[in-house]
């Protein structure tokens, strides 16, 4: 399972990541888990942060991480340094919408003028059904209470998509990665199979 996962992140950082982030970035994944996005995204320079300390095994080489909770950023990585903040089903887990702001914010003071805050989600309207099957699921989020919470942070919205992917990777669709990249470029089938949203916020001083 976790080599089929890596296989399909691979596809969506060349695929659709690699649109907004360019090779010459220095990027930083918050809440990097199995760093499947970090190990797999073409950057200059990667930084996987995570509390949980098995995070250093899944790293490649060329990964730094640092082992911290996400509102604590600026405890361990400089202010003003990152290009790229990017994060992947997360805040779903944070345990209030104030502990939700506080990662926003510590992003927020991690990123260079003009650097971008990318994330995905869940999106609560269009998976409520399976939402609260995970345990660790605290907040109901949609795009538009991400993308209030950005403003909320600070932040200047480019980017909105309600429905992206589907909810997990245990969906009905295959994820073998030609399909999925075959998913990526066939949009119309997003608002049909979509449950996550994807939200893209500037840092505009």
């Amino acid at each position: 399972m976790r080599k089929d996962r890596d296989s399909v992140w691979k596809v969506l950082c060349s695929s659709w990541f690699s649109q907004y982030i360019p090779a010459n970035s220095s990027v930083l994944e918050v809440a990097a888990g199995n760093c499947e996005f970090i190990n797999n995204i073409d950057a200059a320079e990667r930084v996987a942060v995570d509390i949980n300390p098995d995070t250093n095994f899944h790293a490649a080489q060329g990964v730094t991480v640092k082992e911290i909770a996400a509102e604590c950023l600026l405890e361990v990585v400089p202010s003003d340094h990152f290009d790229i903040v990017f994060m992947s089903n997360f805040l779903e887990h944070c345990r209030s919408r104030d502990q939700m702001l506080e990662v926003l914010r510590a992003s927020y003071s991690v990123l260079k003028s003009g650097g971008s805050l990318i994330i995905l989600g869940p999106n609560f309207r269009y998976c409520y059904k399976q939402y609260f099957d995970y345990f660790d699921h605290y907040l109901p989020l949609t795009e538009k209470a991400v993308v209030e919470a950005l403003k909320l942070s600070d932040f200047q919205i480019k980017i909105v998509k309600a429905r992206t992917l589907p909810f997990t990777f245990k969906s009905r669709l295959p994820h073998s990665p030609w399909l999925v990249r075959l998913y990526l470029r066939l949009k119309f089938l997003w608002p049909v199979f979509g449950a996550q949203f994807f939200v893209l916020g500037v840092k505009v001083e």
